[in-house]
């Protein structure tokens, strides 16, 4: 009797350890690419939510924090930067995407999950949207408060990305934001807020879905090309062309932008007051600097809406390109890679329109 008891003790046993190896093969595999930012930071209190440092936490740290991720996937950690992402500079952008493309290459690797800092998290997730070559998700994730404060949002906001990057629908998606339980595009999300947790939206165009209990809900996709439809490659820039962006405002002048242009400019997205408008007394100089050989690219400081091309400044004549829907700071990204293939400003405006 006790020797039957035993073999089936063994027998149940076999087949657990069975069962939850195939289960645990089923699991995606996750990488997840630390850069810093607050969803890494920590506080003086646990009732520090602004006046917080950034960047203190390491990335196996995040992963410990969230033991629930094992649940959902087999998760790698890697620290790729430890900044707070005010401080992201092009370079910086170059090596996080070489070393993205590099892990999707991989069959073992089903999706990554980068941490980052909210400061200039909707810039480096448009940069990856064109640049990232494979369908694998790719998703963005940060906090609005740091680890340590008792409302922290981090934990959460890492736990959805990591399941938004292993879930089958996200598959083809472009580059992905995660907060707040919900799921937006690269190309139109944007930090709305200097403090809240709810700061991440897509005003006019929508998010994309939401996460709900252990899975990633879809209802929109882009219609904007982005990753393996993009014509941007990176793999062999060491750097990128120099963009600048100058700031339209009641009794604007030219000091600025002449700076820049001084500095060694190639591209100016002019972020214009409205439609885009342009001061009289500094459109001479924009047209000046066209003439000189700089880009001039017309966006808007109003957040919202398309740009009309011939509308508050006469483009054809002038040989300047809109941002369509771009903020000057996505404008900024994409003339910069769109100058690393030409200087031609009719197909730069139609990148704009593609992408």
């Amino acid at each position: 009797m006790q020797r039957n008891t035993a073999k089936h003790f063994l027998f149940a046993l076999f087949a657990f350890l069975i069962a939850f190896s195939v289960h645990a093969e089923k699991l995606p595999n996750i990488m997840i690419l630390a850069t810093g930012g607050t969803i890494a930071g920590s506080g003086a209190t646990s009732t520090t939510t602004v006046g917080y440092t950034a960047a203190t936490v390491g990335v196996q740290q995040l992963i410990n924090a969230v033991p629930e991720l094992a649940k959902i996937s087999n998760v790698t950690g890697e620290q790729v930067f430890q900044i707070a992402s005010e401080s992201m500079t092009n370079e910086h952008w170059l090596t996080l995407g070489k070393r993205v493309n590099v892990l999707l290459a991989q069959p073992n690797v089903d999706g990554i999950v980068i941490t980052h800092g909210t400061d200039t998290l909707e810039e480096t997730a448009y940069f990856l949207n064109l640049v990232v070559k494979s369908r694998k998700p790719v998703v963005l994730v940060g906090a609005m408060r740091p680890g340590t404060a008792l409302s922290a949002d981090g934990p959460i906001n890492l736990y959805n990305a990591v399941l938004i990057a292993g879930s089958q629908e996200a598959i083809g998606k472009g580059v992905l934001v995660a907060l707040g339980d919900q799921i937006h595009g690269a190309r139109d999300v944007t930090k709305t807020n200097t403090s809240t947790p709810d700061s991440f939206k897509t005003p006019e165009l929508g998010m994309l879905g939401y996460v709900q209990g252990p899975k990633a809900f879809f209802y929109h996709s882009t219609t904007r090309k982005h990753t393996v439809d993009s014509e941007f490659d990176i793999s062999n820039l060491s750097a990128l062309p120099q963009v600048d962006i100058v700031y339209g405002y009641a009794n604007m002048n030219s000091v600025a932008l002449n700076a820049f242009i001084a500095a060694g400019a190639k591209g100016i997205i002019h972020a214009g007051t409205g439609d885009g408008s342009v001061a009289a007394k500094v459109k001479p100089d924009l047209a000046a600097a066209r003439k000189n050989g700089t880009v001039i690219v017309r966006a808007s400081r109003v957040g919202n809406g398309i740009l009309a091309r011939n509308g508050e400044a006469n483009d054809d004549e002038l040989d300047f390109v809109v941002a369509d829907t771009l903020s000057p700071q996505k404008a900024r990204i994409l003339l910069m890679l769109g100058m690393t293939k030409t200087s031609n400003t009719k197909e730069l405006q139609r990148m704009f329109y593609t992408y």
